[in-house]
């Protein structure tokens, strides 16, 4: 889904260029050469994102790890989870995908999304974080 993502931004990015060439104010090769430059940085950074992007549940947090440029590393500690659901937009039942979303107990940033799942594996995961979240905090968490 993100190398689509890239492909659709580079299209997008690559319609002035077009349009540049159309009023003969670019070279010939201009567009083509925009598209591909935007088109490669995009997959570049969708591949390296998919292969830094993991998350481990352990005994006591659920923990991500994610992030090209800036690298972002979460906790989200399974006392403070307030519910979890598993969700599937349009574009991921299209690529037969599902995200884990995971709601805590906080104002700024309160959510966390586990993104490129299976619908199974986000079922899965939604009911270990929700069992895993009752046994750190008693019966009334999740």
């Amino acid at each position: 889904m993100w190398i689509l993502r890239a492909v659709l931004v580079a299209a997008v990015l690559s319609v002035p260029f077009a349009i540049g060439f159309y009023f003969e104010y670019l070279p010939r090769w201009a567009p083509v050469l925009a598209a591909a430059a935007f088109l490669a940085l995009g997959v570049a950074h969708a591949v390296l994102r998919y292969r830094r992007w993991s998350y481990e549940i352990r005994e006591d947090a659920l923990y991500l790890d994610r992030g090209v440029v800036t690298q972002v590393r979460t906790t989200v500690p399974l006392v403070r989870i307030q519910h979890v659901d598993s969700r599937r937009g349009p574009v991921e039942r299209g690529a037969g995908l599902a995200s884990c979303v995971v709601y805590t107990a906080g104002s700024r940033g309160a959510d966390v999304r586990i993104p490129g799942l299976t619908p199974d594996g986000a079922s899965d995961l939604r009911e270990e974080l929700k069992r895993l979240s009752i046994r750190a905090d008693g019966e009334d968490a999740v």
